[in-house]
């Protein structure tokens, strides 16, 4: 095995541990909409930091990757904190739509990239990369008794999917893990920026409802 897929948390740290507080900025961010406190802050942070990875996890027979790394609820803690000393700002819900387009992004790679340091197939780490880029989103959302972000109309779901194909497909093809990595992330990234800029969406199915 590639050994900079067999431990991709030692190659890829920075992404992972990004990707983490990323996801748990969004839930912190969640929070805030409804005022909550700061304990339901960090409880939000850290559901969504860890939902997608912790799932993922359970599914290959892995190590619940936080539970033997205590740094990453740190900081899912830290990146509620820092929501919460920047208070009230009007600009919060847009922040939480772009931090989420990253943190699909990221989560993408990693979740993919955390299957095959497993040996699990190519077609089954690209849905591993999508469920933990997904997962901890509809958590946040359930929790906090919001319309889910991956049952807008733009493009969400696919995000993640691109990104961990991306990742897989490149690794396949030979690619060191670094450049596979932000190939991977970068293309995620831009196709739920478009989404979320221009509306970019895929054909609904034929005589079905618009949503808003």
């Amino acid at each position: 095995m590639d050994p900079t897929i067999a431990h991709p948390d030692r190659v890829l740290p920075l992404l992972d541990f990004a990707g983490v507080a990323v996801f748990a900025a969004t839930g912190a961010l969640a929070a805030a909409r409804d005022k909550h406190d700061l304990v339901t802050f960090s409880f939000f942070a850290a559901v969504t930091g860890v939902g997608g990875g912790t799932l993922r996890d359970l599914l290959i027979g892995a190590p619940v990757f936080w539970v033997q790394d205590w740094r990453y609820i740190a900081v899912c803690l830290v990146a509620a904190a820092a929501v919460w000393v920047t208070g009230n700002r009007t600009w919060r819900f847009r922040a939480l739509l772009w931090l989420d387009a990253l943190g699909l992004a990221a989560y993408g790679v990693m979740g993919a990239a955390k299957a095959a340091a497993f040996g699990v197939s190519p077609l089954i780490c690209i849905v591993m990369g999508a469920l933990t880029a997904t997962f901890g989103g509809i958590v946040r959302d359930l929790l906090a008794g919001q319309p889910s972000v991956l049952l807008r109309r733009e493009i969400t779901i696919s995000a993640g999917i691109v990104a961990a194909a991306t990742f897989v497909g490149l690794k396949t093809l030979g690619v060191p893990s670094w450049p596979a990595a932000f190939a991977g992330t970068g293309l995620g990234f831009a196709l739920r920026a478009g989404a979320l800029t221009w509306g970019w969406s895929l054909p609904s199915f034929p005589g079905a409802p618009t949503r808003p």
